[in-house]
C-alpha cells in the first residue's frame, strides 16, 4: 500500500515527542504535533517540514480532546491511523509512601493515566472500523511491578504502572481488529522531565515508540511493554 498513513503525537513539542514526530515523518507518515499551545507546535512543524502538522491539544481536558480529534480529520481528510500518548508529567518531590500527596496524585494520574484513556476513546473506534491502528503509550520502567523495588516518585511510578494495565486491557480487547497496543520505556533520556544529565539522547529515546507506531501489516505484536526494542517484564 502506497496510503500516507496519519500519526497523532500528544506531547509532541517537547522532549522525545519532538523526535517521535520527527522520526516519523522521515518514515513517511503525516504527524500532527499535538501540544498545549498552538504556537510550540507550529515551531516544532517548522523544523520539521510539510509532513508535520500542528495541533493545540489538551490531554487533561476532555472537551479539548473532541475538538482536537475533530480538527485532526479536517485537517488531513481522515482518521487518524497511529496513535503516540508521549504527554506526561512528574510533580513528584521527594514524597515517599506512606505519605502522600492528593493534589499531586491526582493531577498526575489526569494526564499521565486518563490523559491517554481519553485520547484512545477518540481515536480507537475509528481504527478498528478501518482495520488498521497502531497505539503506543508511553510509559517506565518505575511502573512495571517486577522491577519495582523503591517509592521514589510514587505518584509518577503508580500513573505508569496504571497506563501499563491501560495497555493489556485495551490490546486485549482489540485483538484481532488490526490495532495494535503497545506500551514504550523510552529509558532515562534527555529532555525536560529528564533533565540534562540523563545518559540518553531524544533519537535514542524515541527508537523503540517510533518502532512500535510503525509495525507493518501482519505483526501480531501487542499487549507489550518494550525497551530498545526488546520485552520487560511488566
Amino acid at each position: 500500500m502506497n496510503e500516507v498513513r496519519t500519526a497523532l503525537v500528544t506531547g509532541g513539542a517537547r522532549g522525545i515527542g519532538v523526535e517521535i514526530c520527527r522520526q516519523l515523518a522521515d518514515r513517511g507518515l503525516r504527524v500532527l504535533v499535538a501540544a498545549r499551545k498552538r504556537e510550540a507546535a507550529e515551531e516544532v512543524c517548522r523544523t520539521i517540514g510539510p509532513a508535520a502538522l500542528p495541533l493545540a491539544l489538551d490531554v487533561g481536558c476532555a472537551k479539548s480532546v473532541s475538538e482536537a480529534v475533530r480538527k485532526a480529520g479536517e485537517l488531513v481528510g481522515g482518521g487518524i491511523d497511529v496513535l503516540v500518548n508521549n504527554a506526561g508529567i512528574s510533580l513528584d518531590g521527594d514524597l515517599r509512601p506512606p505519605y502522600l500527596d492528593e493534589e499531586v496524585l491526582r493531577a498526575t494520574l489526569d494526564i499521565n493515566l486518563v490523559g491517554a484513556w481519553r485520547m484512545a476513546e477518540a481515536v480507537v473506534p475509528a481504527m478498528v472500523r478501518a482495520g488498521y491502528g497502531r497505539v503506543v503509550n508511553l510509559t517506565s520502567s518505575y511502573g512495571s511491578l517486577a522491577l519495582m523495588d523503591s517509592g521514589r516518585h510514587p505518584a509518577y511510578r503508580v500513573s505508569k504502572t496504571a497506563l501499563n494495565a491501560l495497555t493489556r486491557m485495551l490490546a486485549g480487547e482489540l485483538a484481532g481488529t488490526g490495532v495494535l497496543v503497545n506500551a514504550a520505556d523510552p529509558g532515562w533520556t534527555r529532555s525536560g522531565m529528564g533533565g540534562a544529565s540523563a545518559p540518553r539522547g531524544p533519537e535514542e529515546g524515541a527508537d523503540t515508540p517510533v518502532w512500535l507506531a510503525t509495525l507493518p501489516e501482519g505483526d501480531g505484536t501487542t499487549g507489550g511493554l518494550f525497551a530498545e526494542r526488546k520485552p520487560l517484564p511488566w
